[in-house]
């Protein structure tokens, strides 16, 4: 069959979010177009083959999924992966996506705690007007004072186009151009950065000045009125998950996880999910908060350790060519 367009779409997960990523392609797949071809890849570094059959039984004629172990790939770094809150070495796997699938010219990448709304190829047809990549702006560090000045202090970043990596579209070909993931590895590998937001800084740093804001509509959290509106894609993106508490939007996650291979599982974890293991993870939230702010105060971080020792660089130049500042 012709179909209109393929559209290539990442996701990057490990067992433990495999119950939650069925839910997202479940999501996904309901409201796909029979006129287009949708190409699903899953990062990993490996994974329990039940749970790559049950998510794979949901391919349809025009659904691909693909299962990438980038296992030999990644091993020469990941230990240089920061570790913070929920955020495995998984999410830093879409930096490499530009190299690993020269075919794309552009891609879409998705988190796995979302559930689509919306058919992704509309986002996938947004016209990036000559930028890398474009996301929906952070609500968290665009409302929240500790990460607000960590991103202005400590990435020297405009808090106003600082996007959330959780759903992007991707042109990996300016990617490619502009030697992002070299660039990505000699960051990560030269420099013991602490971040609060692990490959999200990394990436709006790196592409700063080149990225397109998106509505709100396509990455809706649940941050203070941010909940509320028009929805194409709902992004779990805080600490709280439907899986371990009550939170706003879950019945759309719900509606989707009765209909998973992995419902029991998923139910299970939901009802023995403890009140002190959700104070746990308010006190981890707090705690980042209290981590941002020491990061900013810190002599090693990217403002001051790039940009400003770009700019050293660049004063001492002139000195030496014109003897003057």
């Amino acid at each position: 069959m012709n179909y209109n367009k393929t559209i290539p779409i990442f996701f990057a997960t490990d067992d433990n979010y495999m119950p939650y990523l069925d839910v997202a392609i479940r999501s996904l797949i309901d409201h796909t177009s029979v006129e287009n071809f949708y190409d699903i890849y899953v990062l990993n570094t490996g994974l329990r083959e039940d749970f790559v059959q049950n998510i794979k039984s949901q391919e349809k004629q025009n659904v691909r999924i693909n299962f990438y172990d980038m296992s030999f790939y990644v091993d020469g770094i990941k230990e240089s992966f920061k570790k913070v809150l929920h955020f495995g070495i998984a999410t830093y796997y879409r930096l490499f996506i530009q190299n690993l699938f020269p075919q794309f010219q552009k891609v879409l990448y998705l988190d796995c705690d979302i559930v689509v709304l919306d058919d992704v190829a509309r986002l996938y047809d947004v016209d990036l007007q000559g930028n890398m990549l474009a996301g929906a702006i952070e609500q968290f560090v665009a409302n929240t004072k500790e990460y607000s000045d960590y991103a202005k202090y400590a990435l020297g970043l405009d808090v106003q186009s600082y996007v959330n990596a959780g759903i992007l579209v991707m042109d990996l070909q300016k990617f490619r151009e502009h030697k992002i993931e070299q660039k990505f590895t000699y960051m990560l590998t030269h420099y013991n950065f602490e971040l609060v937001d692990c490959d999200q800084a990394y990436l709006n740093f790196l592409c700063r000045g080149r990225i397109l804001v998106l509505p709100l509509e396509w990455n809706k959290t649940n941050y203070n009125s941010d909940k509320y509106g028009s929805k194409r894609i709902v992004h779990f993106a805080l600490a709280e998950k439907p899986w371990q508490s009550d939170v706003d939007n879950s019945e759309y996650f719900w509606y989707y996880a009765k209909k998973s291979k992995f419902y029991s599982l998923i139910k299970h974890t939901r009802d023995s999910f403890t009140d002190e293991q959700r104070e746990q993870k308010r006190l981890a939230e707090l705690s980042l908060r209290q981590k941002a702010t020491a990061i900013t105060e810190q002599e090693n971080t990217f403002y001051k350790k790039i940009i400003l020792g770009v700019l050293k660089r660049i004063t001492q130049r002139q000195k030496e060519v014109y003897g003057v500042l």
